[in-house]
């Protein structure tokens, strides 16, 4: 296999890395886990699956590995287009990561708060401290996706400018992430919007990924990278 061929099999696996363990664990939140403005309920959900509670929070964990992973991936692909976009925008990735990551503490300090909820005997005395824990891990994962969208930016323009992909997918991402940057500001300012501004993107960077797999990236981009040596 030529170091090209390999080397774009390795951004594709981050790209799919960080869709497939996001997904899972915004599923397993969702679907197995929460109960829509039933904090109660939630609780007692989420103390009934302690495991699959341990298992969504090292799930994103991997989340957040994976975002700088790609960020990092992206940044040594992509400098030579464009080094201080690249540099920012891989900083934007590296505060994404952080705040997802400390948004896990919310997500434990809920996990104990259901568990004493729970053996108590659902004592409504605990129940401001399961609210508190998610509000802690509910707005972590909002805010984090104000630096996402600002790197996902910044990524996607060096793609297109790159041409390391074809300029139809990076144009696909681009155009994606303007519904979702203004579903993420509009929530943050508590102003209600719909799902349906996230759908377009959800399946990009699956797309993406096995996309690069397996066509790889063109070498033309490869061929202008400054090694880093140099910088």
């Amino acid at each position: 296999m030529s170091s090209e061929r390999k080397h774009g099999r390795v951004l594709g696996a981050a790209f799919l890395l960080q869709a497939t363990t996001s997904l899972a664990g915004g599923i397993m939140l969702e679907f197995f886990l929460l109960v829509p403005r039933n904090i109660e309920a939630t609780m007692t959900r989420i103390a009934g699956h302690p495991a699959l509670m341990r298992v969504d929070i090292l799930d994103e964990m991997v989340t957040a590995g994976g975002v700088i992973w790609l960020g990092a991936i992206l940044f040594s692909k992509l400098r030579a287009h464009g080094e201080t976009v690249a540099r920012v925008a891989f900083a934007l990735y590296v505060l994404e990561a952080a705040m997802l990551a400390a948004s896990r503490i919310g997500a434990y300090q809920l996990l104990t708060a259901s568990s004493e909820y729970v053996d108590a005997g659902r004592l409504a005395s605990l129940k401001p401290l399961g609210e508190v824990a998610y509000t802690a891990m509910d707005r972590g994962q909002l805010l984090m996706m104000v630096p996402f969208c600002a790197g996902a930016f910044l990524f996607y323009g060096l793609l297109y400018k790159s041409r390391m992909v074809p300029r139809w997918l990076a144009a696909w991402g681009l155009a994606a992430m303007i519904p979702v940057t203004v579903g993420t500001i509009s929530t943050v300012l508590g102003i209600g919007i719909s799902f349906l501004l996230f759908v377009p993107y959800i399946p990009f960077e699956f797309f993406l990924g096995i996309w690069i797999l397996i066509f790889g990236v063109s070498g033309k981009a490869h061929r202008t990278v400054v090694p880093l040596a140099q910088v």
